[in-house]
């Protein structure tokens, strides 16, 4: 049996069948009934009583013209399905050839008619910006879109705000336009009677409720009403920015303001070169900068400078007394059994981009306890309360927030079964007794709320949907960068906010606890959607609490989400250095 005409919330999501409008292109999702993995399923005709998406009644109808009559599912079944699935779409095209090339020509026409006709005809991309080599990351990923981007070959102003040469002009007038507009604008998810129940309670979209791609990787881009009059080329290929080495009479100093600075310094780490990091800016050199020796072979450097496209500056003045040296950390990151934890795989990726050592590790290995004696810093991804600590370790009804289950059981082999347990508890609260750093994002802040009895509680816990609401949304920040765990960061920041975040209110202001980072007191929401503001308005997005010898940086948003919130990546990084 098949359905077709099934109701789906799709508005503005950027992934799946919903990505290819924004490509001009026609796009279907197809999804087959699972199977217990391999395993066939035995489903009762009775079974089958309705209720699947926009059919009141399992029976014969317009868009369900032959209802599966149920018994034996199997894994064969869905392998023919899809087959069917397959063979239609190359059948399609290819009998209304004409059709499909006509339309794919009327669409890129008309969207580019749109977007010269429309009220924002460009997007204008600064060169000098807070991190210049992220801004250079996000322009390789709209050509990669098909996006066409003109560099300007002079310095311009416009509205007021002076461009230099090199600066960016997206065009509207393309094709691509609708992309644009949703990765480079200011967005809003809709909020009316199709994104609401009845009683008012909002529908949680399939996936993030904005898609700015410029916001996630802090990069501004300012929309344009008019064509800036200045002579363009176009891009024909990514940038490769090539980073240059100059000598000072002290040194070498690096830009902390790079995402890509971490890069070049855990190079620099790797090969057992001496590097120091700036506490108090002054005499050309900025809190956050990493400095070197002059004695280092600059050999060696250019080739790290090809590599992250990092300039090594010249550095004129001694400033080891504004400065500390750098000590490379060991890094453990909590892994699990049970279906894994996304959050966990894509930090290994961002660590694994970066060049950051790090070993990921299992209940197994935390149980034991002395963990400090191999290891510095261990990162808990945003996971559940109750699959960290295991399902068979929790009292019912215990934990919340975040990804469920995934803590085996059933015919899962023993060894296999995830949860720290009260030996995994006990071993990470001696470990940050004993002086390590224990990060934690989102939800698995949790884990030091209810374990570790840190003196902060999370503001939204125990709010209903109706009460704070916000699905993947960008929310304005306020950063204190004169702080190690904020160095390199603006002061103004864009945090990705995310189901199961978390928002923190200080319960013992004598605790000595540090707010890093926290929410604007109004005007929280910059794209996406939000109900509940008063909620985390001005409270803190991430701390720093001391424990014991150690600390616990809690980080209440993902700052690391997806490998796509480049704006925020240093509040990661900067835990895992000392």
């Amino acid at each position: 049996g098949a359905i077709g005409d099934a109701v789906y919330s799709g508005w503005g999501h950027f992934g799946f069948h919903w990505i290819t409008p924004f490509h001009n292109i026609a796009g279907m999702l197809t999804e087959s009934a699972s199977a217990r993995l391999a395993s066939p399923l035995e489903i009762p005709a009775e079974r089958l009583s309705g209720g699947a998406r926009n059919l009141p009644r399992y029976e014969e109808q317009t868009n369900f013209p032959s209802p599966w009559p149920g018994g034996t599912w199997r894994l064969r079944d869905i392998v023919e399905r899809q087959k069917v699935s397959a063979w239609a779409a190359l059948d399609l095209p290819a009998r209304n050839k004409e059709t499909i090339l006509e339309n794919a020509y009327l669409k890129a026409k008309r969207q580019t008619e749109r977007g010269e006709a429309g009220p924002v005809k460009a997007y204008l991309v600064p060169i000098n910006q807070h991190d210049p080599l992220t801004t250079e990351k996000m322009i390789n990923k709209l050509l990669g879109q098909g996006i066409e981007v003109q560099r300007t070959t002079q310095a311009f102003t416009q509205a007021g705000k002076q461009y230099d040469e090199g600066s960016f002009v997206v065009s509207m007038a393309q094709p691509k336009m609708g992309l644009i507009r949703w990765l480079l604008g200011q967005t809003f998810y809709p909020d009316n009677s199709w994104t609401r129940e009845q009683n008012g309670t909002p529908i949680r979209p399939y996936d993030m409720s904005t898609d700015a791609m410029n916001e996630f990787m802090g990069v501004t881009a300012d929309p344009a009403t008019t064509m800036p009059g200045v002579a363009t080329e176009i891009l024909k290929a990514n940038l490769a920015p090539a980073g240059t080495v100059a000598r000072g009479s002290n040194g070498y100093r690096i830009d902390g303001k790079l995402n890509d600075a971490m890069r070049a310094a855990n190079m620099l780490l790797d090969k057992g070169i001496q590097i120091r990091r700036v506490d108090r800016g002054g005499a050309g050199a900025e809190v956050g900068d990493f400095t070197l020796a002059a004695s280092v072979n600059p050999s060696t450097l250019n080739e790290i400078a090809i590599a992250t496209g990092v300039d090594f500056l010249p550095l004129h003045s001694n400033v080891n007394a504004a400065s500390h040296q750098v000590v490379r950390q060991r890094v453990a990151m909590y892994e699990r059994y049970g279906g894994g934890n996304a959050d966990q795989g894509w930090t290994q990726f961002i660590l694994e981009e970066f060049a950051f050592p790090f070993t990921n590790v299992f209940d197994k290995e935390i149980k034991p306890g002395n963990f400090k004696a191999k290891y510095d810093v261990l990162i808990l991804p945003y996971d559940n309360v109750r699959t960290l600590i295991g399902a068979q370790n929790m009292p019912a009804g215990a934990g919340g927030g975040g990804f469920g289950g995934g803590f085996g059981g059933g015919s899962t082999p023993p060894e296999y079964i995830t949860g720290l347990g009260d030996e995994g508890v006990a071993a990470i609260k001696a470990f940050v007794e004993q002086g390590g750093t224990l990060v934690t994002f989102g939800a698995s802040g949790s884990f030091a709320i209810e374990r570790l009895g840190v003196p902060v509680r999370d503001v939204t816990a125990g709010k209903s949907n109706r009460e704070f609401w916000s699905p993947g949304s960008t929310f304005h920040a306020n950063v204190v960068n004169t702080n190690p765990l904020a160095y390199g960061m603006p002061p103004q920041a864009l945090a990705v906010w995310l189901m199961g975040s978390q928002a923190y209110e200080i319960t013992d202001p004598t605790a000595g606890v540090e707010t890093i980072v926290s929410y604007v007191p109004s005007g929280v929401l910059q794209s996406g959607w939000l109900d509940g503001e008063a909620v985390v308005a001005g409270k803190s997005a991430m701390v720093s609490v001391p424990y014991g010898k150690g600390r616990i940086v809690m980080i209440g948003f993902r700052a690391q989400h997806r490998a796509q919130t480049y704006g925020t990546y240093k509040l990661l990084f900067n835990a895992l250095m000392n």
